[in-house]
């Protein structure tokens, strides 16, 4: 594999050798922990932005509005002080799992890696000073989570500090999670090239959450024609695998379907490669289900498509509000984003490009939206000749996501309790119990989460206007080809990049 050049893209990635590592494929991070004390990012931050821009028009673009958001997230809102997943993230040893080298090679890279976690959580619980209780609730899971399948005692002793650390947090910090209206729009749109406005948020999320609706309730009623969204939906997502081992299989035949509807609509080319499908390590129990791809930079290996199983200490009752989110209704639009055309297939196609800007820069906003833009895509085709189980799925799924973006806004301009949001989540995504406060703590951790809504609702009208500029010229391919053709590109530049005056 062709090796990065560019060192102002590598004072970026700097700022991230957990991404640099596993979802870029620089293997030369392997066996390094990032050093996130205060010294050390403030040492990074000093080197960003050093060297000439790009050659291309709109990768200098990218190049000038991720740094940008870098120095939000870094320098401005201090994120390694307040969120233990980035030092978790930082510390994780499971992405040596993947079979992009050889199995000896790994395992030197995975001992390395652990003979650096006590100086790493030195680093870390110096730079945690200001986390709040429910941020480090939130975190506890996968914090702990770290020390699953370690044998070191050193490396054990070390993660058994942090989470130490965390719990002392999560017992006396700031009972508020809140970052303040200024911080958490500069947070949503630095890095993508964007602002935003707390009213025109809400606006945005209470129009998509009644679009939703209608399209639910469309669907409930062509399969339970006269019943209620209300009735039809809970009883629909109690039909689900009964162990995470089915959850598994079932996720796996649902590729093969994906992908095939995919190319028989001309969606995207064929993705090739291999996804597998298996639990997630118990160092990322911070979300539900997740990709980690053959990255652009190494060899071509089995991608992971990441579950998160229910965990051990659950009783039955919290472990099938767990599974009720893989049901057989929501499942198929949750493998389509996690892998066709989703997450996987984007991956597959970061391999085949040019240029360390497209291949490593990561807009959040645009990788997510696109996974997310892809489900309501195949309802829009009709997938399974548009049997409303899938729209109905696809519809849940969206308010889920439509609901993380009214929570942010909530919980970050204080406006909202973590408990109000649980209760929101309840009443506008179907999540239960444990699903639904996992949910709701999960932003306050991850204040941008409602980038799956913005992202896709961009690409969505983009794709309007490029059918309006190119006419009987338009076809999803083109579009979609056009698109991923930008990499991993900060929202607020589509329009321009595809149809103005920014070079592709």
């Amino acid at each position: 594999m062709a090796d990065l050049a560019d060192l102002r893209v590598r004072a970026a990635l700097e700022l991230d050798y957990a991404k640099a590592r596993e979802y870029v494929g620089l293997h030369e991070y392997d066996g390094r922990v990032q050093d996130l004390s205060p010294a050390g990012v403030a040492a990074a931050l000093r080197d960003l932005g050093g060297g000439p821009l790009p050659d291309d028009p709109f990768d200098a673009a990218v190049m000038k509005v991720h740094e940008d958001g870098l120095r939000a997230w870094f320098e401005e809102a201090e994120v390694h002080r307040r969120d233990p997943l980035l030092h978790v993230r930082a510390m994780d040893v499971a992405c040596y799992d993947r079979e992009y080298a050889s199995p000896q090679e790994r395992h030197r890279a995975r001992e390395l890696h652990l003979a650096a976690w006590p100086e790493a959580v030195d680093n870390a619980v110096t730079s945690l000073d200001r986390v709040p209780a429910p941020v480090a609730t939130a975190s506890l899971a996968a914090v702990r989570g770290l020390r699953a399948g370690i044998d070191d005692p050193r490396a054990r002793a070390a993660a058994d500090r942090l989470a130490a650390h965390v719990e002392a947090a999560a017992r006396e910090g700031d009972p508020s999670a809140a970052l303040g209206t200024g911080l958490f729009l500069r947070l949503l749109g630095a890095g993508e090239g964007t602002d935003f406005d707390v009213a025109e948020l809400t606006e945005t999320a209470e129009r998509e959450r009644a679009r939703l609706w209608a399209l639910l309730e469309e669907a409930v009623g062509r399969y339970a024609p006269g019943e209620r969204p209300a009735h039809v939906v809970p009883a629909l997502l109690r039909d689900h695998p009964s162990t995470a081992e089915g959850v598994f299989a079932e996720a796996a035949a649902l590729i093969d379907e994906v992908t095939a509807f995919a190319l028989d609509r001309d969606l995207i080319g064929a993705p090739g490669g291999v996804c597998k499908v298996g639990p997630a390590p118990p160092s990322r129990a911070f979300a539900q289900a997740m990709m980690s791809w053959s990255a652009p930079y190494e060899a071509d290996a089995p991608s992971w498509y990441y579950v998160v199983p229910p965990h051990p200490d659950w009783s039955a009752e919290e472990a099938e509000e767990w599974l009720a989110v893989f049901s057989r209704t929501s499942l198929p639009a949750i493998t389509v984003h996690e892998v066709t055309p989703g997450h996987y297939a984007h991956g597959r196609v970061l391999r085949g490009l040019t240029g360390d800007v497209r291949r490593s820069l990561e807009s959040p906003a645009f990788v997510e939206g696109w996974a997310h833009y892809a489900e309501e895509l195949f309802a829009e085709e009709r997938f399974r000749d548009g049997d409303p189980l899938y729209v109905i799925g696809m519809a849940v799924e969206a308010l889920l996501r439509v609901t993380r973006l009214a929570c942010s806004i909530g919980l970050h301009t204080g406006a909202m309790r973590v408990e109000e949001a649980a209760a929101r989540f309840e009443a506008d995504a179907f999540l239960r119990g444990t699903a639904a406060l996992g949910e709701a703590r999960r932003g306050t951790v991850e204040p941008t989460y409602g980038r799956y809504t913005l992202g896709k609702l961009e690409i969505q009208r983009v794709r309007g206007r490029a059918r309006e500029r190119w006419g009987r010229g338009y076809t999803h391919r083109r579009f979609h080809d056009a698109l991923l053709a930008l990499g991993m590109p900060p929202v607020g530049l589509l329009e321009r990049a595809l149809l103005g005056d920014l070079s592709r």
